[in-house]
Order: C-alpha cells, then structure tokens, then sequence
C-alpha cells in the first residue's frame, strides 16, 4: 500500500508524541524512585497505600509497602504514620536503603495478638544507616493477650515470644519521642548497631509482666539511652554481652529491676563488656538498683570493666548495689560452678536515696574469681524500713570506699 506524502508526515509526527510520552512516563518513574518509589516528596503516608485506622484492619500489607517505597528511593524519605489505630502483623524493614528513612510514627501501631503469625519478632529493623523512628505514637505490643503463655520462669528452652522493636546492624541511628506499651516479650532489643541515641523514649507495662525489658542491648557500640521514663516487669536497661562505649544519663526506671549489666556468661563465645557509663538517674521502687549479674557456671569467659555510676537517687529501692556472681534466675541453673566472669574497675559516686532491703549495698563475687578495682565515693543509702539497720555485704570483693562507707568490710 502506498502512502501520500501527507500521511507520511502525519505518521512520523505520531510517532514523535509516542516518543515523547513514552520518555516522559520513564522520566517520571525515575523521579518517583529518586522520591521513594510510590510516596509523593518522598512521603510514604500509610492510609495512602490502603492502612486503615480503625484498629480491626489488617495494615500490614501498607506498612511493608511503605518501606519498600521508602527505603527503595534516594535521598531523604519518611514513612508517615499518621493519628489513628493501625491493627499489624509481624513487619520485616531490611535494608540496605538507597537513601535516609525517617519513621514518623504520630499515630498508633497495634501488634496483632495471633501467635501463629509471628515467626520471630514484632517490628524488625536490619542493615540500615541513618534510620530515624520518632514521634509522639505508640508502638503497642498488646502483651496482655498472650502473657499467660510465657513459661520462661520454668525452663531455660523456653518459647521466646515476639520482641516488640528490634533493631539490627543498624549504624547511626535515632529512635526519639515513642512510646512503647505492653511489649509481648522486650520492648527494644539491640544487636550489633553502632552509633544508635535513644532520647525522650517512655516504655511502659505492668510490674508483674514477665521477660517485659525496657530495652536491651547486645554486641553494640556507641549506645545513648537519655531523658527516658521506663517501669517494666524485668530490667528497665539490660546490657548484655558484647556492649562497649555505652552512655545512659537521665533515665527514670521503676517498677522494673533496675538498670542491668547482664545477665553474663550464660551463652558460649559471650564477648567483653566495657566503658559503661550512668549517670544522672533515678530509680523508682524497682527490685534492684544498679546491678552486675553473673552465673556461677557461667559458660564463656569474660570481663566486665570500666563501669562507672555516678548522681543516682534512688526511691524505696531493693538492694540499690549489687554485684551478684552467683545469679541463678528462678532456681533453674546450677548453683555452682567455676566462674569464668571477671568484674573490675567499676565505680560509685554520689549514689543517694532510699533502700527497701537492709543490703543497701551487696557485692557478691567469687571466691574464685573476685571483684577488683571497686571504689565508692560518697554513698549515702539508707533503709527506709524499721527493725533493722541499713548493711553493706561485701563477698570476695576488693573495694576503696570513701565517705559513708569507710566501715565497709570485704570477706
């Protein structure tokens, strides 16, 4: 078939326009990946991607494609939760991310409470750089549902049920502002992150809530916890193995059982725990205070050193100090062994208040093994109760004190 010279041109004008819109829709596609993927400006609203509010509807599916958007685009990009109830199974974030993710959470994240949907952890964050959590919502692990279900005070291989925020491998790092609430099992959990600041943060569940950690750490660097409320049924801070260059100033703790160091050496190949810092705290009617806790028939050898607690009030608090090496939770381990934990060079300074227990200060070490390198500087604890008077315990330990705790003795 021939063609006029008319149509001719009329074709290849078409196909100009064709050309033309089809190197716009690519354009625009690279500018919605450079803005994260689906999100407009490089905002992932999650009511946008089908998340409803009204806390009965499943938004999972919204969530992980909020952070497959965001996580996927380049430069500054935020997954915004906005105010309302947002009903969610187990959500996996993985990086690494093209560019910095901001998760805005203003509203409420609820856990669903169907076991059977969890196969590890609640909300799971890996292999990420530059990750920011913050607002004034709720991360609500909804524990109440299943905590009848936790018998780790019975045996040791227990069921772990979900943590509530796990963040993992994470490097420079901002969680600001949240509230966590009725965690399944811990509220926080960190494991080898670097560089990671958790500021403003309030953890809450009940004092009687079981396995209810404020928040953990384990394997990391670099970890600042400030300026924040936790009352939980276990440690308010538990700083597991493997935890250097940690910083925690102004934290309230209680109900809970205090600010932790441990529980040491109940894993093979535990690594050393060193330059901890604790300042400026209060704890709260809490079971302990400040507490290094060790098993006897530890499984690993390490050290904990170059602890130093400094300005901590406490408040009708069970056993203020304690360094306990024969730690042996609910009876269900051996309760001797040959230590192979070391604990030295830990100090404290201007620790004031009031104790619950006689034992305002305990230091339980080894005989094997002894505690080296204590020093107390102006500790001024007293037992609040009546019918006894406030004791200093001193086991295996070699410690300087100063101020009102000259008449210690060590056995």
């Amino acid at each position: 078939m021939a063609f006029t010279n008319n149509a001719m041109r009329a074709l290849f004008l078409l196909a100009l326009v064709c050309a033309a819109q089809a190197g716009g829709k690519k354009d625009d596609a690279k500018k919605d990946d450079a803005k994260g993927g689906s999100c407009p400006d490089g905002t992932c609203d999650i009511t946008k991607l089908g998340a409803s509010g009204d806390g009965k509807t499943d938004s999972t599916k919204a969530l992980q494609e909020a952070w497959a958007s965001a996580c996927g685009g380049t430069g500054k990009n935020t997954i915004l939760i906005p105010k309302g109830d947002y009903l969610t199974g187990p959500l996996n974030y993985t990086g690494p991310c093209k560019g910095d993710v901001t998760i805005q959470v203003d509203g409420n994240l609820l856990a669903s409470t169907d076991l059977s949907l969890y196969k590890g952890n609640w909300i799971e964050i890996l292999r990420v750089e530059n990750l920011v959590i913050t607002g004034k919502g709720t991360l609500d692990g909804q524990g109440p549902s299943v905590w009848s279900k936790n018998s780790c005070a019975k045996k040791y291989d227990c069921k772990i049920l979900p943590n509530s925020l796990v963040l993992d491998f994470i490097t420079k790092g901002e969680v600001s502002g949240i509230t966590l609430l009725n965690s399944k099992f811990f509220h926080m959990n960190v494991f080898q992150c670097k560089d990671v600041v958790i500021k403003d943060v309030t953890v809450t569940a009940p004092g009687d809530s079981p396995n209810t950690d404020g928040i953990h750490m384990g394997d990391s660097s670099g970890i600042s916890i400030v300026n924040t409320v936790i009352g939980v049924g276990d440690d308010c801070i538990s700083i597991g193995p493997g935890s250097t260059k940690i910083n925690i100033t102004g934290v309230t703790c209680g109900p809970g059982h205090g600010i932790s160091i441990g529980s040491l050496g109940r894993y093979k190949d535990e690594k050393d725990v060193t330059d901890v810092s604790v300042k400026d705290c209060t704890l709260k009617k809490s079971t302990n205070g400040l507490r290094i806790k060790a098993y006897e028939d530890a499984a690993s050898v390490l050290t904990a050193s170059k602890i130093h607690y400094e300005n901590v009030k406490m408040e009708d608090v069970g056993n203020p100090i304690i360094i306990d090496m024969k730690y042996c939770p609910n009876k269900i381990c051996t309760s001797s062994g040959a230590s192979k934990v070391t604990v030295k060079d830990v100090s404290f300074k201007n620790i004031t208040g009031t104790s619950s227990t006689p034992e305002a200060v305990s230091l339980l070490c080894s005989d094997k093994i002894p505690c080296s390198g204590v020093t107390m500087d102006s500790v001024n604890v007293e037992y609040s109760g009546k019918n006894n008077k406030t004791m200093a315990v001193c086991k295996n330990a070699k410690v300087t004190a100063t101020a009102s705790l000259k008449e210690l003795e060590c056995a």
